[in-house]
C-alpha cells in the first residue's frame, strides 16, 4: 500500500506536551513563530522505524550502529559527491555540542573565535564557553541577500585567531552560500591558519530552485583537513526532541583535539535517537520534496506581507525581518503585544530585526500575517 501524502495543513496542537515552543506563551493570545522547530508531524517513516526499536524490550547504552554510519556516508555521496571515511565521523548528541567543542578544540589563552553575525543565538555564547574572545563581524546587506564581508573578516583577524564559527545555510538570514563565497572563505582560512566549523544542520532544507548547498569541506583536501562539519537530520526531518548530530572531521590530529575536548562531558546518544536518524539519512521518498512546496508556498504568503523588509530564503524555514525604520526599543516585545512570538534580532546579533519561523500550517501562518500587518501598521 502506499503511503499517504502528508497533511501539512492539519493543526496539531501542541499544548500540553511541555513544548517548548508552545509553552512559552501559555495562556496568552500570541502565536508561536520564534524557535526553529517546525509545526508538522515527523514524517511516519521515522516513526516507524523508532516504534519499530521500542519492539525490543531494553532500551540500553547504545554504540553507534554501522548502519546509521552507512547511511550517513551515502547521504553525503549521494547529495554533495563527497566521501569520507567511516574514521572521520564523530557521532554528537547535538550540532551545538559539535560548535562548543570545536571552540574548545581549538583555544589557546587569549584566543579569539571570529563569528559572522547575525548568526544563530548559541554561536555567540561559545567564546566565553570556551574561555576565549569572541569576535563579531556582521554580515552586509547587497541588494536582496546577505553577503561575508570579506575586507572586514580579514581586518578583524590577529595572530590570537583560532577558529571561525559558520552557519551555512545561514541562520537567520536564509542565504545558502555560493561555492564562490565559500571558496573565499576557505582562502581566508588557510591564509591565517584558522581552522572552520561549519553547522550544515539546514542544508536539504533548499527553498530558491537556483540555490544549491555546498559543503565547505568538500572543496579539496586543504580546507578539508582544518575543517569540523557539522550535520543532523533533526531540522529537516523536524525532530529536534530526539536530537544526533554527527561532526565529519577528516584531519586525524583535528579530530583527536576534538574527542579530548568531549571527555568527561558529553552524553551518549540514545537508540531512539540512533533509529530516527537513520531512517532520516536513508530517505529517498516524497515527503521531504512535499515540504518544500508547502514551505515556498509559505514563503511567497510572507514576502507578500514582509515587503522589502525581507531579502529571499535561499534555504531554511526562517525569515530576517528588518524592522529598524519603526524605531522599536524592544522588537521582540512589541510584536508579543500584537500577539505574534517572534525571535528578536538582538540575540542574534541583529539589533533592530526580528527572525519569524514560516514552517507551520498554512491557517495559522495566515493569521499570524493579519497580525503581523497590523503590528506593522500600527508602528
Amino acid at each position: 500500500m502506499a503511503p499517504s501524502s502528508p497533511d501539512f495543513d492539519r493543526v496539531i496542537d501542541r499544548r500540553g506536551t511541555w513544548s517548548s515552543k508552545w509553552d512559552k506563551y501559555a495562556g496568552r493570545d500570541i502565536l508561536p513563530f520564534w524557535v526553529a522547530d517546525m509545526d508538522f508531524a515527523m514524517p511516519e517513516f521515522i516513526r516507524e522505524a523508532v516504534l519499530r526499536r521500542l519492539e525490543h524490550p531494553v532500551v540500553g547504552y547504545t554504540r553507534t550502529p554501522d548502519t546509521l554510519a552507512e547511511a550517513f556516508r551515502t547521504w553525503l555521496l549521494r547529495h554533495y559527491d563527497w566521501q569520507v571515511p567511516d574514521s572521520a565521523l564523530v557521532w554528537l548528541p547535538g550540532v551545538v555540542t559539535g560548535f562548543n567543542l570545536a571552540a574548545r578544540a581549538t583555544a589557546v589563552p587569549g584566543g579569539q573565535v571570529v563569528i559572522p553575525t547575525p548568526v544563530y543565538y548559541p554561536f555567540l555564547s561559545v567564546p566565553g564557553n570556551a574561555d576565549q574572545t569572541g569576535i563579531q563581524v556582521p554580515l552586509v546587506r547587497d541588494g536582496r541577500r546577505w553577503v561575508m564581508d570579506f575586507d572586514a573578516l580579514e581586518a578583524a583577524i590577529t595572530p590570537a585567531s583560532r577558529i571561525v564559527l559558520l552557519s551555512n545555510p545561514q541562520n537567520p538570514t536564509g542565504r545558502a552560500y555560493t561555492e564562490p563565497e565559500l571558496t573565499a572563505l576557505a582562502e581566508l582560512c588557510l591564509r591565517h591558519d584558522l581552522v572552520l566549523c561549519s553547522d550544515e544542520i539546514h542544508c536539504r532544507l533548499l527553498l530558491d530552485p537556483n540555490a544549491e548547498h555546498v559543503p565547505v569541506a568538500s572543496l579539496g583536501p586543504e580546507i578539508a583537513a582544518r575543517t569540523i562539519s557539522l550535520y543532523a537530520a533533526t531540522k529537516t526531518y523536524n525532530i529536534p526532541g530526539l536530537s544526533c548530530g554527527v561532526a565529519v572531521i577528516p584531519d586525524p590530529e583535528l579530530r583527536r583535539r576534538f574527542k579530548h575536548a568531549q571527555a568527561g562531558l558529553m552524553p551518549s546518544v540514545g537508540p531512539l535517537e540512533f533509529a530516527a536518524s537513520e531512517a532520516a539519512f536513508n530517505d529517498t521518498g516524497p515527503w521531504l520534496p512535499a515540504l518544500l512546496d508547502y514551505l515556498r508556498g509559505n514563503h511567497r504568503l510572507l514576502q507578500a506581507v514582509a515587503g522589502d523588509r525581507m531579502t529571499p530564503v535561499e534555504a531554511t524555514y526562517l525569515a530576517w525581518l528588518d524592522v529598524r525604520d519603526l524605531e522599536l526599543e524592544r522588537p521582540g516585545a512589541y510584536f508579543e503585544e500584537h500577539g505574534l512570538g517572534l525571535s528578536d534580532g538582538a540575540a542574534f546579533g541583529g539589533d533592530g530585526f526580528v527572525r519569524f519561523n514560516f514552517a507551520c500550517p498554512r491557517s495559522t501562518l495566515e493569521e499570524g500575517l493579519e497580525r503581523l500587518q497590523q503590528a506593522l501598521d500600527s508602528a
